[in-house]
């Protein structure tokens, strides 16, 4: 199924499985169905099996959402004793996203869906009415199942997956793999059918040597080997650190919570020449959450680290935030220099990236499920450089093969039976374009009425408007003043001079 027709699905209210490989654009279509559902006037809420993905889409673990916590059974009374604020959240929610479905117990799916019926007074209805958007794939890691705790599968074992009957949306476009013999291995591991030319494919890229001096990240299975590394390469760059700490707002328990999800460090140490990846996608598209690079400057002023990443742009890393949301609610927020050492990172935390050239370390996979994830964060089997690797890590899970096979097959049912509404996707992009356009008239008006006081606002600033500025400026002439003979706002010329005299100089 391709992604447009598994929107509209959504889109018209249909609870769902998006499913797919790695790569297939599930994280892009869940974040299109949360802004059209939104400004449709819906309640969405977005959620995930773990902080670390919820804060890719910017939401709240589904244990936190659903007030199930980590308990292994619904505790009696449930319904009587939630928070306020949780019940108020349930009740308005109108589609409800888990993503990284596949680490989500069977029983825990059925526990989030009696809680669904009791806070809302539904016992009929799944989630007591609410739409399900479940995403993730089988192939990647699974649920643990701890000794001195509740046993469970995948929840296409739950008791209520029956009874929802979501729609199955098997995305098959790959956006990431741009090489026939990396997808091919990939594909083969996702049949179950990894065969001795494919290992071998493999097993040449332990001897191969990326180019000198290429930065390049190392994916290892466990912290430990990630912390020695990173602190090691560090340590070895001659030059001052750096430190940057982060800033909170919210209840102490929130932003615990959202400190264990955000990939960067609560206190950021770097150098000069430190590799450094950026944890978080640039709303100007400079950069990617997993981009690469060096930091090559600090800016002068603020000392804010310069990147250059392998793209070759060049960019001064600000402060970005990250925020807890529940529902509607925001209820914490870090703010921080979106970036954390890059020459290690685990496999677990690299899952939703892209990397451009990785070197990967699967001689511990202890997981069916591990190599895949990490193999897959790579575009080329030429970008790809191996330690080494074990029989785990090519490894899938029999019942994900299972499950895999029956996925495909209703999702093709379920492409037919909705092939009517394609006929929406033509009239949605041509929606969205309008939107734009309106969008942008409007901007138009609001800088032509900006200009009848400020007749250079938002105009590029020339050398002999700086040049006065500057020279105005030391003679004496207040903001005020410089606004009126520049012919631009107050805010502008604020901003300009601490550009040039810093923000100690100009309060």
């Amino acid at each position: 199924m391709d992604q447009g027709l598994a929107l509209e699905i959504m889109l018209a209210g249909n609870s769902v499985l998006l499913t797919g490989p790695a790569g297939s654009g599930k994280t892009f279509v869940l974040n299109q169905f949360i802004k059209l559902a939104k400004a449709e006037g819906k309640h969405v809420s977005v959620t995930a099996t773990t902080g670390l993905a919820a804060t890719h889409l910017g939401g709240t673990t589904i244990h936190s959402w659903s007030g199930i916590g980590v308990n292994d059974f619904l505790p009696g009374g449930f319904a009587d004793h939630i928070a306020k604020g949780r019940r108020e959240i349930i009740e308005k929610t109108d589609a409800l996203i888990i993503d990284e479905i596949s680490m989500l117990h069977d029983f825990r799916l059925d526990m989030i869906d009696e809680a669904c019926r009791l806070v809302r007074k539904q016992p009929d209805l799944p989630f007591g009415g609410i739409q399900v958007i479940m995403s993730g794939d089988f192939f990647q890691l699974p649920p643990i199942n701890r000794g001195d705790s509740r046993g469970g599968g995948f929840v296409v074992n739950a008791n209520v997956w029956h009874e929802l009957d979501p729609v199955i949306c098997y995305l098959n476009e790959q956006h990431r793999q741009d090489d026939e013999n990396l997808s091919d291995i990939l594909n083969a591991m996702r049949r179950g059918d990894v065969r001795r030319h494919h290992a071998e494919s493999l097993l040449a890229r332990v001897d191969a040597s990326p180019p000198r001096d290429t930065a390049i990240t190392e994916l290892h299975t466990t912290n430990v080997d990630v912390d020695t590394l990173n602190n090691a390469k560090l340590d070895e760059l001659e030059g001052d650190e750096l430190f940057y700490t982060q800033s909170t707002t919210g209840a102490a328990n929130y932003v615990e919570n959202l400190q264990r999800s955000v990939l960067a460090p609560a206190t950021l140490r770097i150098k000069q020449g430190a590799l450094v990846m950026a944890v978080k996608n640039s709303l100007e598209r400079k950069y990617v959450n997993g981009s690469i690079g060096r930091v090559i400057d600090f800016e002068p002023a603020t000392e804010y680290p310069i990147v250059e990443f392998h793209n070759g742009k060049v960019v001064t890393m600000k402060p970005d935030t990250w925020e807890l949301r529940d529902g509607d609610r925001k209820r914490a927020s870090i703010t921080q220099i979106p970036l954390r050492l890059a020459w290690a990172i685990t496999v677990h935390k690299s899952q939703g990236m892209t990397l451009d050239i990785a070197r990967i370390d699967l001689r511990k996979a202890f997981v069916e499920g591990m190599g895949y994830v990490a193999l897959s964060r790579v575009r080329s089997i030429d970008s790809l450089y191996l330690h080494g690797i074990n029989q785990t890590a090519l490894r899938v899970s029999d019942e994900a093969l299972s499950i895999d096979d029956q996925l495909k097959g209703q999702s093709q049912a379920d492409a037919e039976r909705f092939a009517y509404l394609r006929k929406n996707i033509e009239s949605r992009m041509k929606q969205v374009a309008s939107k734009k356009t309106n969008k942008s008239g409007s901007w138009q008006d609001k800088i032509s009425k900006m200009r009848e006081t400020y007749p250079n606002a938002y105009r590029p600033w020339t050398a002999e408007q700086d040049s006065l500025l500057k020279q105005d400026f030391q003679m004496g002439k207040s903001v005020q003043e410089l606004s009126k003979e520049l012919g631009r706002h107050e805010g502008s010329i604020l901003m300009r001079l601490q550009k040039h005299f810093g923000e100690d100089v100009v309060a």
